[in-house]
């Protein structure tokens, strides 16, 4: 056990939070803490991190064991690039370094003892370097940045001018960097993209230690968590298992509380029944019988009645007309700002019935094409044309549509004024707003609250093409489960962006994958996405090995060609050479022949021009020795 939480309570004047709160965490185990928006998960981390005070309870932290926490909202900083805010985690290693490498200098003027000295210094602080990594530190802090999508000339911007998303994803690095035993992360993938995800789930799930998550991401929590602790009605309850387990798991408890509850209410009814029967016998023996049954049935422990998570928001999604087939044509669509090009003929065909998810890294344009689908943006070129009977129903994640000086109310009320204010009423309460708060004022609700308004008008456009965008944002698993039921439902054509993978699975029929390159449609929802994505990586890496092997074959058989001819010639220089020494050695013979002749003894120009050729000849056949000799080898 290297952290536990036992017993935590904790209160807001009369409001009860956390109710005696129980779970623990082993090392290397990665846990996820679940439930609606205001259930005290953030409050839960806040206590484990000694930044609030629990009324009740404690946390036990194991001995020697460090924790790092990741907050949803970020402090700033000014003073540092983002490059020096995560090597400032690795200063004392920095600060080994420098001294090693200023040891290193020193040592070149000292000798005797005070060399010894040094070496035996400079030997213990490399140990420690190479005991913390320190060869590989900035290889890390390069593979984290990178991993949280930044890019290598963001490096050395500084972070006082990164936006909020931006500098949470730094203050992540931060913490993976430091590696601390237990890692607490309140919402990580709020401000990542898909890519950053995937990568941050893959490291999450190597870590060596232990990981406790705040997520609505259901799709994350799947890939890594293998313990649940949900948070319900102030109350905790662990499920040991991923996300999938826990939503299978809690369904078939909640069912089968329902049924003990109805059962019993059942029974409470006829018991009911049968006292009323016999006290209307008015008999001494029927009246004492009535009154034991009585006693019995106030002894009864009365269970409360579950609260059905359906029962909570129920939304219907319903078209006033079908459109035609063919809904949404974009054709050669480019947009630009400045020189700054973020896409250039982007094309899409959908058709009724269709639900598309149009995924892509941050900064691709997705929300850009939605805003110019609905005319909020100038397109720089391209055609967009909706089909017959086309009414579209836009969901801005900005909530534009919404204005900040009416109650919620009113927002309701002035679009749609043929509704009676019960309806109205109605319609709220299924989006969670009840009593008094359907009068809070749109500029003081929270993004969460305002995205809920946004989607309760929405349901009562009537459109028969839906466009959204991040709809599932700031909603919590509860309400992200029953919008997800209710698209699956609708008779009408849905678009929008999600970086929600789960989300995604639930909904797509069809995804659209947006890069610097186009869009690429793959039929199925996201799991099929990922397997076409990894199918064409395999392909890819197939062909790439295919390329390098031809490649590399076509280098060796040239190569062998070239050793060949290589070879061919030295034996056919090796040949030449052996008939020259022959050719040389014969006319040696013959001018030496020549000079022993008895007539030229006395003639002094007959023997100089002898003795000249035998010196060419020896001088040249000396060099084809060793030539032969060099050829030979």
């Amino acid at each position: 056990m290297v952290l536990a939480c036992q017993n935590i309570s904790k209160a807001y004047g009369i409001k009860e939070i956390l109710s005696n709160i129980n779970f623990h965490i082993e090392a290397k185990e990665k846990l996820a803490i679940v439930g609606i928006n205001g259930a005290g998960k953030s409050t839960l981390l806040k206590i484990i991190m000694n930044e609030e005070e629990a009324d009740e309870g404690q946390v036990v932290i194991g001995k020697d064991i460090s924790v790092g926490y990741l907050a949803q909202h970020q402090d700033s900083y000014y003073d540092k690039t983002i490059y020096e805010e995560l090597a400032s985690v690795k200063q004392d290693l920095i600060h080994l370094q420098e001294q090693i490498h200023e040891l290193e200098q020193n040592m070149k003027n000292l000798e005797g003892e005070a060399l010894t000295d040094a070496l035996d210094h400079y030997t213990r602080m490399m140990h420690t370097f190479e005991q913390q990594e320190g060869y590989a530190f900035e290889s890390q802090i390069t593979g984290i940045l990178k991993g949280l999508g930044f890019r290598e000339d963001d490096f050395h911007r500084p972070v006082s001018e990164l936006s909020g998303g931006q500098k949470t994803r730094v203050s992540l690095g931060r913490l993976l960097l430091s590696r601390p035993d237990v890692i607490l992360l309140d919402e990580p993938t709020n401000h990542l993209d898909l890519n950053s995800i995937r990568w941050l789930e893959g490291y999450l799930s190597g870590y060596d230690g232990a990981v406790i998550i705040v997520s609505h991401d259901r799709y994350f929590l799947d890939r890594i968590v293998t313990k649940v602790v949900e948070i319900e009605h102030t109350k905790s309850t662990i499920y040991h298992g991923n996300y999938s387990y826990y939503a299978t798991k809690r369904e078939e408890v909640r069912l089968s509380k329902y049924r003990a509850y109805m059962n019993q209410q059942a029974e409470i009814k006829h018991q009911e029944e049968v006292i009323s029967k016999l006290k209307q016998f008015n008999r001494e023996k029927s009246i004492k019988r009535a009154e034991s049954r009585e006693k019995m049935l106030n002894r009864i422990e009365r269970l409360e009645k579950p609260q059905e998570v359906h029962d909570e928001m129920r939304l219907a999604l319903t078209p006033d007309i079908e459109s035609g087939n063919d809904v949404l044509l974009v054709e050669g669509l480019t947009k630009s700002y400045g020189e700054h090009i973020l896409f250039t003929n982007i094309g899409m065909d959908i058709k009724r019935g269709e639900r598309v998810a149009l995924i892509g890294n941050n900064g691709t344009g997705k929300t850009t094409i939605l805003k110019i689908i609905n005319q909020l943006l100038p397109k720089d070129s391209g055609r967009i044309t909706l089909g017959s009977q086309v009414h579209i129903g836009y969901y801005d994640q900005e909530h534009q549509v919404l204005h900040a000086e009416k109650t919620i109310f009113d927002e309701l009320h002035d679009t749609y004024p043929e509704m009676t204010n019960t309806k109205i009423r109605n319609v709220l309460a299924a989006f969670l707003f009840t009593g008094d708060d359907v009068f809070k004022e749109i500029k003081d609700l929270s993004g969460g609250e305002r995205g809920r308004v946004s989607l309760a008008k929405l349901m009562l456009s009537n459109a028969n093409f839906l466009i959204l965008d991040e709809p599932t944002n700031h909603l919590d698993i509860t309400s992200k489960e029953i919008l997800e039921n209710a698209l699956k439902n609708y008779t009408g054509t849905l678009l929008y962006v999600s970086h929600d993978r789960y989300f995604i699975n639930q909904t797509a029929t069809r995804i659209l994958d947006l890069s610097s390159t186009g869009i690429t449609s793959y039929i199925g929802n996201y799991d099929y996405y990922i397997e076409q994505q990894l199918v064409s990586t395999a392909k890819q890496e197939e062909k790439q090995t295919i390329v390098k092997d031809e490649t590399e074959a076509k280098k060796d058989w040239k190569q062998a060609k070239e050793e060949q001819a290589k070879l061919r010639k030295q034996q056919n220089d090796l040949k030449k050479i052996e008939q020259r020494i022959e050719e040389l050695e014969e006319q040696i013979d013959l001018l030496n022949q020549e000079m022993a002749k008895p007539e030229h003894a006395t003639n002094v120009a007959k023997l100089t021009e002898i003795t000249n050729n035998l010196a060419k000849a020896n001088e040249e056949l000396e060099s084809l020795y060793e030539q032969w000799e060099s050829l030979s080898e």
